[in-house]
């Protein structure tokens, strides 16, 4: 009987910790954000910028604005953890063909930026957004 009064509070204690450690567990990057509403936002802002950057704005001349605005909101909140599912073309076939250059792509990560610290977005989750994002940059740059 002891024996089973043993385990069983050993049994308790583990669940316990367990439980405690769950609790513990970090916010994903997506919550850290601020949702979608939060993507939302920067989104917008970040294509204001865009719009308004005379080294890469001539690339989005014919862009459907709507439609890029949903599928970098899908794609930033499916890349940082959210519940959003991307279900654009892979990087390397959008950019097929356009000879984007790492200045071009420079530039569209400053604007980026840009938005980010206008919104306040604080330095770790702007490091992991911008980690995650950068990943895409060889499947970009040069096609």
């Amino acid at each position: 009987m002891n024996q089973r009064r043993v385990l069983l509070g050993a049994l308790v204690l583990a669940l316990s910790a367990c439980s405690q450690m769950e609790m513990k567990k970090e916010a994903s990057l997506y919550d850290r954000l601020g949702g979608k509403p939060a993507i939302t936002a920067v989104v917008d802002d970040f294509i204001g910028n865009v719009a308004g950057d005379g080294r890469i704005n001539g690339r989005f001349a014919r862009a459907n604005i709507p439609r890029l605005k949903q599928m970098l909101g899908d794609q930033i909140c499916a890349a940082s953890g959210g519940p959003c599912t991307y279900t654009g073309r892979d990087m390397m076939s959008a950019h097929q063909g356009m000879n984007i250059t790492d200045a071009e792509f420079g530039a569209l990560v400053g604007d980026l930026v840009k938005s980010l610290d206008k919104f306040k977005v604080p330095d770790r989750e702007k490091g992991e957004l911008l980690g995650a994002l950068g990943g895409m940059k060889p499947q970009i740059v040069g096609h």
